[in-house]
């Protein structure tokens, strides 16, 4: 099979729109299930107690767990399943933000597993799901509802990647509506991860039309919705048009994934613990620079779909879209560089080192990314 032949895993249900959680408990019951394992985070639990009641109406038996706050590890993984194990649950619903999807998908594939997670970290690994999988996403950005992908932080602060079709989904519903109360900071960090996503995926080595499609319309909603978004949370529109701009971006994350920004964000990740998505925003404008050359005229569209105007030619606009992009950042009131949120430039070579074991990213990047060039990269984000 060709490296870039499409192949794609969509979820068996989706539903998207305001208010559209209402509806969720009508098709767990249709389940039949006797258990539901909901992983969430506190701040849900309000808008989450209806559906819970019900659910718990219908004499199910709901075991909740929202111990999962940051990026988690495989010991926050282990603990959780020490847990949920003996409950052995029916259904498992993830509400939340990626870390809390990821964290689901996974309880879902192991449970009832004989292959240790040990043995399926890595591409294709996973031979199968026994429990049936639902995704809520509660924030705009990580597209995990949708893809076939879940990350987990090892014993060496390094990101591990497990992907398979088997971590996609069964049910997803997204309510934009969930997202109205997340801080202006997240919704910004978020929203600049999901522009990255589809990003990524539009300038990839291995681009797909079909994918395209999703890419570049995902870049025009978060693009024209962002700063609305981040400056008047409750601007229901903006939150419903970033929301289907974020969803757009998980389905580039299968068939196409990311690229060189996603693999130098890793270590600002792993080694100073700084939120992912805005560890991506701190370098997309450096990786988009570097990455110009190599795929020009992709660039000159991204610009386009950022809202530029075309220029004298692919080069200039190109160029412009970056401007671009450094404007939204600031708009979001993101910080611009490594600098202001205390990464210390004597770390670049250790993290160029660190970003170099991605090669799982780096392979898609349009333009080769070698140790030397991260080195200059970080530097430009200094």
């Amino acid at each position: 099979m060709q490296e870039n032949s499409l192949k794609i895993f969509f979820p068996g249900k989706l539903v998207f729109g305001n208010g559209t959680l209402n509806q969720l408990a009508a098709d767990v019951l249709q389940l039949n299930p006797s258990r539901v394992f909901i992983a969430t985070i506190l701040p849900l639990k309000e808008a989450l107690a209806d559906f819970v009641a019900t659910l718990e109406h219908e004499k199910i038996s709901v075991l909740s767990d929202t111990s999962i706050l940051q990026e988690p590890s495989f010991s926050d993984f282990e603990k959780l399943m020490t847990v949920v194990t003996p409950f052995n649950p029916d259904v498992v619903i993830g509400i939340g933000g990626g870390s809390v999807l990821d964290i689901a998908k996974l309880v879902a594939a192991q449970l009832e597993n004989e292959q240790p997670l040990i043995e399926y970290v890595g591409t294709g690994l996973l031979k199968g799901r026994k429990k049936k999988l639902i995704c809520v996403p509660a924030t705009s950005g990580t597209g995990s509802e949708v893809s076939p992908n879940a990350i987990l932080v090892g014993e060496d602060n390094q990101k591990k990647g497990i992907i398979s079709p088997y971590l996609v989904p069964d049910i997803v519903y997204v309510d934009p509506l969930l997202t109205i109360s997340v801080p202006p900071a997240i919704t910004a960090a978020t929203g600049i991860d999901a522009l990255t996503h589809c990003l990524e995926a539009y300038t990839n080595k291995f681009a797909l039309p079909f994918i395209d499609i999703y890419a570049y319309r995902g870049m025009q909603l978060i693009a024209s919705n962002i700063v609305t978004a981040v400056k008047n949370g409750e601007d229901i529109d903006a939150r419903e048009k970033v929301a289907m701009g974020s969803l757009l971006g998980g389905f580039c994350l299968g068939p196409v994934n990311t690229a060189g920004v996603h693999a130098l964000s890793y270590p600002l990740g792993s080694m100073f613990h700084l939120p992912h998505g805005l560890s991506n925003a701190l370098l997309l404008p450096y990786v988009m620079e570097y990455n110009i050359p190599a795929a020009t005229k992709r660039y000159a569209d991204v610009a386009v779909a950022l809202g530029c105007e075309r220029q004298a030619d692919d080069k200039a606009t190109a160029c412009a879209g970056v401007k671009k992009v450094k404007e939204l950042i600031k708009a979001c009131n993101l910080p611009a560089g490594l600098k202001e949120v205390s990464v210390p430039e004597s770390a670049i070579p250790e993290m160029a080192t660190d970003a170099m074991k991605i090669q799982r990213l780096l392979k898609n990047n349009p333009r080769q990314i070698e140790e030397k060039d991260a080195i200059e990269i970080y530097r430009a984000a200094y």
